[in-house]
């Protein structure tokens, strides 16, 4: 059970760590409202992605038999889409860091902590790369051992809301100082280089039984 809360919490870190769009915006949504709406904000990304590290959960287990004959190749594809996301997630923030684009809210428009909860996690729901993400990194592991009980799958999964929820909170409270250091150009370069090696190694470590 420890293996599979260490492998959802850095499963969550993975993906909530780049500072990108929507992070931006729960910055720049706090500092112009308040904490109690931030902080809802916050938790819709992190249910967003707990819902996605849920589908993929589901999803794996259901396949366990079709995975068990293929499960070299599936290891390896698994850990090649890992590591495509994690140089896409460098190459784009190096690119916008040399580019020095800045993302300026215009949305002036109040929000009740009940529509910014909403909000977020419908925005973070049409990011694609999340269920690439966790469903990549759930049928690598597959591969690679036996398939885990439900409590396990159910550790995996509140670990991943859990470690994104607090990335996700931590942006919000920082609210206006903190926020501003990590979405700034400095900052989304150095939490995107961050979490393409923490990707890359979830990769490399679907492959270690390989050899």
């Amino acid at each position: 059970m420890s293996a599979a809360l260490v492998a959802g919490l850095l499963a969550g870190f993975g993906i909530a760590m780049p500072v990108g769009a929507v992070a931006t915006y729960l910055v720049a949504l706090t500092a112009r409202t308040s904490l109690a709406t931030g902080v809802a904000a916050a938790l819709g990304v992190a249910t967003a992605d707990g819902l996605y590290a849920l589908i993929a959960v589901v999803g794996g287990s259901s396949l366990t038999r079709v995975i068990e004959p293929v499960a070299l190749p599936l290891r390896w594809a698994s850990a090649l889409v890992l590591v495509v996301l994690a140089l896409r997630s460098a190459t784009t923030a190096i690119g916008q860091y040399r580019k020095r684009h800045s993302v300026s809210g215009s949305d002036r428009t109040p929000l009740s902590p009940a529509r910014a909860y909403l909000g977020l996690t419908g925005m973070t729901l049409l990011n694609p790369t999340t269920v690439v993400y966790f469903t990549a990194l759930v049928l690598g592991s597959r591969a690679t051992a036996a398939a885990p009980d439900r409590l396990e799958q159910s550790v995996f999964v509140l670990a991943a809301f859990a470690a994104s929820a607090g990335w996700q909170l931590l942006l919000a409270g920082g609210g206006a100082l903190l926020g501003r250091v990590l979405t700034g150009g400095r900052g989304r370069l150095v939490t995107a280089l961050a979490s393409s090696v923490l990707i890359t190694a979830l990769a490399v470590h679907l492959l270690v039984p390989a050899f």
